[in-house]
């Protein structure tokens, strides 16, 4: 595939065969986004697990500090009082059954984020086909599925990103934009791999960070060094 000029010209400041310090890499990630739109910066961690083993999977959710410059919709599933407070604490859409045949029928999918309270769960999972391949469907892990819509809300705006392994083993996960100081780029990133250090599965054996790259939208990714993690 042949890269573009600005690509190319980005990947002349990275050096492939070094591992940077964090900070070092995220002032390199700033440096070489250069596209005339805000690039999202995300961060790709391999892991040595299996995540085919249920007691190897890695999956959560960590409020970044700094958020990650998005905006989120959120879509809440809830019964009476509870649609009000989702709605009250700054969700775009909630609601019950009604919403079903929207999303099946109509292929109605303007949000970003599901979260559901439990008693919804049953109804929720008749969703299964359109929201599970997108990663949509509310799970207690990741605190999408609870009675607390305010905070679940909360958090999601206030920059809570959802963490797991893909088929190969790595997650990858925005960080911010390139419009970030390298402060609160790296604050975000530190924030990200403290929390998936804290889900290492006891199952884990051997080296647990295989090795971290962080890369804008357009730019070429910068490894980090992973010595200090292990």
């Amino acid at each position: 595939m042949k890269k573009g000029k600005r690509y190319v010209e980005a990947a002349k400041l990275v050096d492939r065969s070094v591992a940077y310090e964090a900070a070092e890499a995220v002032a390199l990630v700033k440096k070489s986004a250069s596209a005339k739109f805000d690039e999202t910066v995300e961060a790709h961690i391999r892991l040595g697990v299996d995540g085919r083993h249920a007691d190897q999977q890695v999956r959560g959710a960590v409020v970044l500090p700094h958020g990650t410059g998005k905006q989120v919709r959120v879509l809440v599933f809830a019964k009476g009082d509870k649609i009000d407070e989702a709605l009250a604490a700054g969700a775009e859409h909630a609601g019950g059954e009604e919403l079903i045949p929207k999303i099946q029928n109509e292929g109605w999918l303007d949000f970003d984020v599901v979260v559901a309270t439990p008693d919804m769960m049953g109804v929720v999972g008749r969703l299964g086909r359109v929201l599970g391949p997108k990663g949509l469907m509310p799970n207690p892990k990741a605190g999408t599925v609870t009675m607390d819509v305010t905070k679940a809300v909360n958090d999601i705006k206030a920059g809570k990103i959802e963490y797991r392994l893909d088929k190969t083993n790595i997650i990858h996960v925005p960080i911010g934009k390139a419009s970030f100081t390298e402060e609160q780029l790296a604050d975000n990133f530190q924030t990200l791999i403290d929390a998936v250090m804290k889900a290492k599965p006891s199952a884990a054996k051997g080296q647990y960070f295989k090795s971290i790259s962080i890369s804008s939208t357009m730019g070429p990714g910068v490894k980090v060094s992973a010595a200090k993690y292990l």
